[in-house]
């Protein structure tokens, strides 16, 4: 402790000194936050948010503080087409980022324009120098839009791990989305980290999505670790390729017992619906939106063509045929 009584901390990377003696929930008050609203890590380790009015601030303390608020139950008629993860069912087969838009308010347009219920949210440190900024959930309300937390940006197990720990801390959730990257080049999945942290979190009484290569046996070992859902690239994150690799998308579909959804690389509604046409049970995207020219309109196209794609695969499509086969009769013409 200094001469003036105060202690030297770092909060969010920030030095500051304060007042020695203050809880975890008096600094909280202090930086103008809401404690029963924030995670807190202090030196690595999570702090229970029902300790934070006990917990001492010492000096030396390293401590990270995120946001978040609880992500919100569907009431009402479910649509019959409707599906399920994690025991949670919904009629939207379409996932949106929340990543790239220009602000909150377009952002939040576009959710509306895509029908989706669920969005997912980085978990990020809390501007303590403005507390009052602008957040996501002013503007995508989560008691009507599930929050799915994500790992994006994570590229180890630990890290990740630590992400979601903090994440149920702040919202109560289990339903999360896992990816562990493996590089920033390509952001690949590193599948060893991603399993690795799959077996960790299931353990912990997580519920993870889990974003994969497209390769069937890993998926097929994500599902055995724990993942509620298999969630396999299409193509790179963020880069518009479509899917590449139908094969392999339809075999991970065919050997799962789990929700499948291709998660990255979408860039038009069409590559929505071929990835609907061979059996997932939905899609996520972002950047196909949000980089559109005009990311509202997109949004509805991607939701017309998930739901038209399921349709599609719902209906059976025709079998193909090396040669014509003419729908009106040859015989009897004049």
């Amino acid at each position: 402790m200094h001469s003036d009584g105060t202690v030297s901390i770092r909060v969010n990377g920030e030095h500051k000194r304060i007042t020695a003696g203050l809880t975890l929930a008096q600094l909280a008050e202090e930086l103008g936050l809401v404690p029963e609203k924030l995670a807190v890590e202090r030196n690595l380790e999570v702090v229970p948010r029902s300790t934070l009015s006990q917990v001492i601030v010492e000096d030396g303390d390293e401590l990270e503080i995120v946001h978040f608020v609880g992500g919100g139950d569907h009431a009402g008629p479910l649509a019959d087409d409707s599906w399920t993860v994690a025991g949670k069912t919904f009629r939207s087969r379409l996932i949106v980022g929340t990543g790239k838009y220009k602000d909150f308010e377009q952002n939040a347009a576009a959710v509306a324009a895509s029908g989706a219920e669920i969005v997912t949210v980085a978990v990020r440190r809390v501007n303590v120098s403005d507390p009052k900024a602008p957040m996501l959930t002013d503007y995508i309300d989560p008691k009507k839009i599930t929050y799915l937390p994500n790992t994006a940006g994570c590229f180890d197990a630990e890290s990740a791990i630590r992400t979601l720990r903090l994440a149920r801390e702040a919202g109560g959730w289990e339903l999360v989305k896992l990816e562990v990257l493996g590089e920033a080049r390509t952001l690949y999945p590193d599948m060893v980290e991603t399993l690795r942290a799959t077996e960790v979190l299931a353990k912990e009484g997580f519920k993870p999505m889990v974003y994969c290569v497209d390769d069937p046996i890993a998926a097929k070992r994500l599902e055995d670790a724990g993942a509620v859902a298999i969630m396999p690239l299409g193509a790179p994150i963020g880069s518009g390729l479509g899917i590449q690799n139908q094969v392999t998308i339809r075999l991970i579909v065919e050997g799962a017992k789990v929700p499948v959804l291709v998660d990255a690389g979408v860039g038009s509604a069409s590559d929505a619906a071929v990835a609907m046409e061979l059996g997932c049970d939905g899609v996520l995207m972002n950047t196909a939106i949000a980089e559109a020219k005009d990311p509202i309109l997109m949004a509805a196209a991607m939701k017309a063509a998930v739901e038209a794609g399921r349709l599609s695969y719902r209906a059976g499509r025709m079998a193909k045929r090396r040669y014509a086969d003419p729908s009106s009769p040859l015989a009897g013409l004049i």
